[in-house]
């Protein structure tokens, strides 16, 4: 199955967590990986660009740092520039219909600190909430996300661990993307 990784870290050469995970998947077969900084360090979006290049995968991961409990400035300018009614959604928009969605996320905060009584006072699940509705109203089904939590103080064998966890995390998915969907009763973690 063809993946695109949408690569929002506004920071990557200080991210060696995001840095070890790109690093274990960027060779995998029928993986891209599209930076959207080193693309757009201007921040105005190619939308004909994006938009084919998200015609050509059916597997769409975006990969991020949870910034102040959602995603990146540039990945949230992508999403409204992307995904426009008429194309992903509303009357004729369906172009993603069927294609999978998937985050694999960095969080600063340890996983107890996401839990409701935590020190966020909410979950992963909750946070990702809005993305988990834009894959709804696009037509795609929306995956487990792959969470990396204590990135600030993730050991180097703990990371190594991690990397190599995402790396067969998305070759599952793209083995049997069904296995790993949503429905409308469960919750990520």
């Amino acid at each position: 199955m063809k993946t695109l990784i949408i690569y929002a870290h506004p920071n990557h050469r200080d991210s060696r967590v995001n840095r070890a995970l790109l690093d274990v998947v960027r060779k995998l077969p029928g993986v891209t990986v599209h930076p959207l900084y080193h693309r757009y360090p201007d921040g105005f979006i190619d939308a004909a660009h994006e938009q084919a290049l998200l015609t050509e995968h059916q597997l769409i991961v975006l990969q991020h740092p949870l910034y102040w409990f959602s995603c990146p400035s540039l990945l949230k300018e992508w999403l409204d520039s992307v995904l426009t009614r008429g194309w992903a959604y509303g009357r004729g928009g369906e172009a993603l219909a069927g294609k999978y969605l998937v985050q694999a996320i960095s969080a600063g905060g340890t996983d107890d600190s996401y839990r409701t009584g935590g020190q966020n006072g909410f979950t992963v699940a909750e946070l990702l909430r809005p993305f988990e509705m834009t894959a709804h109203l696009c037509g795609l089904h929306y995956l487990a996300p792959f969470v990396t939590h204590g990135s600030r103080v993730i050991e180097s064998q703990a990371l190594t661990e991690q990397a190599r966890a995402y790396r067969d995390h998305l070759l599952a998915l793209c083995a049997d993307p069904a296995a790993h969907r949503l429905d409308s009763r469960e919750t990520c973690q």
